[in-house]
């Protein structure tokens, strides 16, 4: 179902003038997301940036949540941070130059009510891009996360009306976002001039969140 999909945007994007290569990885694989990534460092060179952004929900509170939704949500959301991330780091290094982006969540800055799983893997990526940006810094390599707050998705517009504003009645600004507003953030910290930005968490939310403490 998923390579459909993924298909079917491809074929989209390139009748709107964009061409994009597919390649499927499971990425709570190490050592599948190894074999990729040498594929792909042998097919283009090199991979001077990687946005980690695989994300899934399995909702549950914690005295309903059994270990297989615990261990899903780790695994996809955050495990997958570092499978991916540790293949490419060595030659991002050989060359001095790369530009790491990890998609995080507003709910892994403030938590939120039947997600311990979910709020865990999104704060997790939160420490795991600041330390690396620590190991990185004298490299030429940045590592950021990107936080969103809740976004005009097609899963998210699927949800009834009644709910969805109850939604965007809690968000200062008032609108669900665009997806290509999160799209900027992940292409402003991508550009060769975001060099200086590192270590840093970059927060799209329309106002719901704004503490750091």
């Amino acid at each position: 179902m998923e390579s459909v999909r993924a298909e079917q945007w491809q074929l989209e994007h390139l009748k709107a003038g964009y061409d994009f290569d597919i390649v499927e990885c499971d990425v709570t694989d190490f050592e599948r997301c190894k074999v990729v990534a040498r594929q792909l460092e042998r097919d283009y060179k090199h991979i001077d940036i990687l946005v980690n952004c695989a994300g899934i929900t399995r909702d549950a509170t914690l005295k309903n949540m059994d270990p297989d939704k615990w261990r899903a949500v780790i695994e996809t959301n955050l495990n997958s941070v570092f499978n991916v991330s540790r293949q490419f780091v060595d030659g991002m290094a050989r060359r001095r130059y790369g530009r790491i982006i990890n998609i995080s969540s507003v709910n892994g800055q403030k938590g939120q009510f039947g997600q311990t799983n979910y709020a865990t893997a999104k704060a997790g990526i939160i420490g795991f891009s600041k330390a690396l940006a620590l190991e990185l810094a004298d490299q030429g390599i940045t590592v950021n996360s990107v936080c969103p707050g809740y976004v005009g998705t097609e899963i998210v517009e699927a949800i009834p009306e009644d709910i969805k504003n109850s939604i965007i009645a809690k968000i200062p600004v008032g609108r669900l976002a665009k997806p290509s507003e999160i799209a900027d953030v992940v292409s402003f910290l991508a550009a060769e001039n975001s060099g200086y930005i590192t270590g840093s968490q970059i927060s799209v939310n329309g106002a719901l969140f704004t503490s750091i403490a």
